[in-house]
């Protein structure tokens, strides 16, 4: 017994000794291959080939190695060696023609190549072995016409349709591709995930088009299959057509009696995507078809509300009735579903529209007052509904409560970008108040914050507070004009006119002068009186160009011509002059990135 054990170890220590040794070789020879010195190369992978007898790997490049060094003889020689010992391995006729090829003798290196076609006759290892070889040495066309010979037998039609669309890429056949792709989903729908990504890669937008015309064709041919509308889903996904991927996921929905996952999917990513339109549409096929017990029923109810917010409140067209039938919606989920910490978020949304839509601050402070006290109210929510009481709290001129919230949440999320968000408006308030000292501590501190949005506004107010701080001998007219931006924050527009003008003729040319034309187009742009928020920008421009906010008034000026007065020429225009005059400005990248896609470019 033990004799027998100590052989076994014997021979299994052999055996790994010869693995290891295998694994050297070829190591080896793959770096001599690899560092141009062939005849070494050529020297261990005969070795290696020999050993084994019948590696086609090695055998070809052994022969790779000789043909580098043109020793053609001796290439030939071995080949014909092997096709004497390995007559039906019609690989080593591939081998044969490119031999040829590179003896620039292509008539010979053409009927190789065809006697190894020839002989494949469906069987499944030569269609292996010389597809692969074909495609290895740069034979593209040769290795279609392999692939393609598999479709004769009818078992095999789909087999090689996956390597086929690889090869019609690499000549440049896109419509080919694409038919071959779609066949490979046929045998196997596992690869949709690969399909999409050389989609994705290979596609401009007429290829787009294309393939969603093949889709719809293989839909009418194969309607029971499921892959086919998924996929002209995703190619309207990828093409930002969501009305049409919406389309699409309904008919899915109702084709295959689904829950409405796909319709809100859709949805979600149109919302995200600012096409509110569709996300409404998404979102309330889900409420009226589906029951209020399945899975993305309240889901949708959420997200319906939500677009319609935003449809509102970011196109800054909206009117009081919009407002009131939003309110009205927010109440009637809320009387359905109770107010409790399942439905904190709605509450706060809901807060958020009495406070800085419907001017209704006490009904605002209430519904977040109430929401803090719940139990079971997720942490980031909570918190955030104390950022918002705090703001809130602040426009009714309650400086010390604020000041208690936001120190509430900076000390529970003192690393997290929330917590930044509070010290960022601490920092604020007391610039509003006249602290100025503690105020700019803050900011520099800040100014390393994780998010790049409150590190550029610490950066700014750090720096404005002490520009200004060092050219006067006294801090008044800062505080006069700090405690104008508390009056616009407070939307006490009329107060802080007033209080803006008091500067300018009490202190005229004064080095706030541009900050004082800056706060009152920020003024004209809450009241949505956009012409006369322009006239304030162009003044910042045009006297001012070398003061800081000049950057900040052209990118405002430019944003609003693109996104709200929809002048895309005009908003082309500012963010060009932007990043050629303020190329050290923070928005200058952002400027380029707007201006590129308003051309066309893509990004």
């Amino acid at each position: 017994m033990l004799m027998k054990l100590y052989r076994f170890l014997f021979a299994a220590v052999i055996i790994l000794s010869a693995i290891v040794a295998q694994a050297q070789d070829s190591k080896l020879a793959n770096a001599y291959f690899r560092d141009g010195e062939y005849e070494k190369a050529a020297e261990v992978y005969k070795r290696m080939f020999d050993k084994t007898g019948k590696n086609d790997y090695y055998f070809e490049r052994y022969i790779a190695s000789l043909l580098e060094v043109e020793d053609f003889d001796q290439a030939e020689d071995a080949i014909k060696d092997q096709i004497k010992k390995r007559p039906k391995e019609m690989q080593l006729y591939v081998q044969y023609g490119i031999l040829y090829d590179k003896q620039f003798m292509p008539e010979k290196s053409k009927e190789m190549y065809q006697k190894a076609i020839d002989n494949i006759d469906g069987n499944v290892h030569m269609i292996n072995k010389l597809g692969s070889s074909f495609s290895r040495s740069g034979n593209f066309d040769l290795a279609i016409e392999v692939y393609e010979s598999s479709k004769k037998v009818p078992e095999l039609k789909y087999n090689y349709s996956y390597q086929l669309a690889d090869m019609y890429r690499r000549t440049g056949n896109v419509s080919k591709m694409q038919d071959e792709f779609l066949n490979s989903l046929i045998k196997s729908e596992k690869r949709m995930k690969n399909v999409k990504t050389i989609f994705q890669r290979e596609l401009d937008e007429e290829g787009f088009t294309m393939l969603q015309t093949k889709l719809y064709e293989r839909m009418t041919e194969l309607p029971d299959m499921e892959i086919f509308p998924e996929m002209l889903m995703w190619t309207f996904i990828t093409q930002k057509q969501y009305d049409k991927a919406l389309r699409q996921a309904r008919a899915l929905d109702r084709q295959f009696e689904e829950n409405g996952g796909r319709v809100f999917d859709i949805a979600e990513i149109a919302l995200d995507d600012k096409y509110y339109d569709t996300a409404i549409k998404g979102f309330e096929y889900i409420t009226t078809n589906k029951g209020i017990n399945t899975s993305y029923y309240l889901e949708a109810k959420r997200g319906l509300l939500k677009a319609k917010r935003f449809k509102i409140t970011k196109n800054y067209s909206y009117t009081q009735d919009d407002l009131v039938a939003l309110e009205a919606e927010y109440q009637s989920f809320m009387a359905d579903y109770g107010r409790n910490s399942q439905t904190a978020l709605l509450m706060q949304e809901y807060a958020e529209l009495q406070a800085l839509y419907m001017n209704n601050i006490d009904e605002a402070i209430a519904v977040l007052e109430e929401l803090i006290g719940f139990a079971g109210v997720e942490k980031y929510a909570l918190n955030q509904s104390k950022i918002n009481l705090a703001d809130y709290k602040l426009i009714q001129g309650d400086i010390w409560e604020s000041t208690l919230l936001y120190s509430q949440v900076d000390k529970e999320f003192k690393e997290a970008a929330i917590g930044e968000e509070a010290r960022y408006r601490n920092a604020k308030l007391s610039y509003y108040i006249g602290d100025f000292e503690w105020a700019q501590e803050q900011f520099d501190i800040l100014k390393r914050a994780t998010s790049k949005l409150i590190s550029n506004d610490a950066i700014d107010k750090a720096v404005f507070i002490m520009d200004n701080m060092a050219l006067d001998t006294t801090d008044v007219p800062l505080k006069m004009y700090s405690g104008a931006d508390l009056l616009i924050f407070q939307n006490r527009f009329d107060d802080a006119h007033v209080k803006l003008d008091s500067i300018t003729t009490i202190y005229p040319k004064h080095s706030l002068e541009d900050d004082v034309f800056y706060s009152k187009a920020q003024i004209h742009m809450k009241k949505r009186e956009y012409q006369k928020a322009i006239g304030f920008y162009e003044e910042i421009v045009e006297k001012y160009p070398e003061e800081i906010r000049a950057d900040n008034a052209l990118f405002e000026m430019a944003q609003l011509y693109e996104l709200i007065l929809e002048d895309k020429v005009k908003a082309q225009e500012l963010y060009e002059k932007l990043f050629l005059e303020y190329s050290g400005s923070t928005f200058a990248v952002e400027s380029r990135k707007r201006y590129r896609v308003l051309r066309g470019d893509e990004i």
